[in-house]
């Protein structure tokens, strides 16, 4: 009997940790379905590469900041499918989209909180919401959080609390999802050299050299050292981690 091909629906698949996971998800023979946020023509390029791989490959435009266009997204996600493979369910749901706010408590505004709130919780909690009734048992949800949601950098208050609320949905996520053989992990990656955050640790030598210097294994992280971890719990291996938080910062500040 052949084997149905498992799919996974990344957000923010077009660049930086998105990317790299979306190609490694690939290369564990999964089919993806990638989101961008503004620049097509990198998405398109990513799909090419997923193509590359012998793997289908679809990017669609999502600003996970904005609920009210995910009851469309989904739709139009599961017309694809349904055409394509006879089914609207998909196997895994990766929750990357993301961007950085850097901002003292004394500085931030309320539109700057409002922002991270809507685009790294609410609309974590609310894409999975409308997706789950297309997740297959025996699939499951990664979330991506962050280093800063364990230790605290001066700067990082908003974003950091918000993503340990993001650690704690996930075990919520695991124990109402568990009756479904549905799974719910989170990747925490430390400091990593992309452009996130205005490219701050790939081109501040100061920050790359603090980073450096806090990290056990002596240097910042790169995609490369993300994406596995997160297509791994895209694989049959990964079915009995439920629940967990797996930090990927080569021990930073340890």
């Amino acid at each position: 009997m052949e084997t149905r091909t498992k799919i996974a629906v990344i957000t923010g698949g077009s660049r930086g940790l998105g990317k790299n996971a979306a190609l490694k998800i690939a290369e564990k023979g999964l089919d993806v379905i990638l989101t961008y946020r503004s620049n097509r023509e990198e998405a398109e390029a990513t799909v090419h590469e997923i193509q590359s791989l012998g793997r289908k490959a679809t990017a669609y435009q999502l600003d996970t900041k904005e609920v009210r266009s995910f009851d469309a997204f989904v739709k139009t996600v599961g017309d694809h499918l349904e055409e394509n493979t006879g089914s609207r369910n998909i196997d895994y749901l990766i929750n990357n989209a993301g961007t950085a706010l850097y901002a003292p408590v004394a500085d931030v505004t309320e539109e700057q909180l409002d922002d991270v709130v809507d685009i790294h919780f609410k609309g974590v909690f609310f894409l999975t919401q409308k997706m789950l009734p297309f997740i297959n048992e025996g699939g499951g949800i990664i979330n991506v959080s962050s280093g800063l949601a364990r230790f605290a950098l001066p700067g990082s208050s908003v974003y950091g609390s918000i993503k340990a609320g993001v650690e704690m949905l996930t075990r919520y996520l695991a124990k109402e999802l568990g009756p479904k053989k549905i799974k719910a992990n989170v990747v925490a990656p430390g400091a990593i050299e992309t452009d996130f955050g205005g490219g701050r640790t790939r081109d501040d030598e100061q920050v790359n050299a603090m980073v450096a210097g806090a990290t056990a294994l002596g240097r910042a992280g790169v995609p490369d050292d993300i994406g596995g971890v997160v297509a791994f719990l895209c694989t049959e291996e990964a079915r009995w981690i439920n629940g967990q938080r797996i930090e990927a910062s080569g021990g930073m500040f340890l």
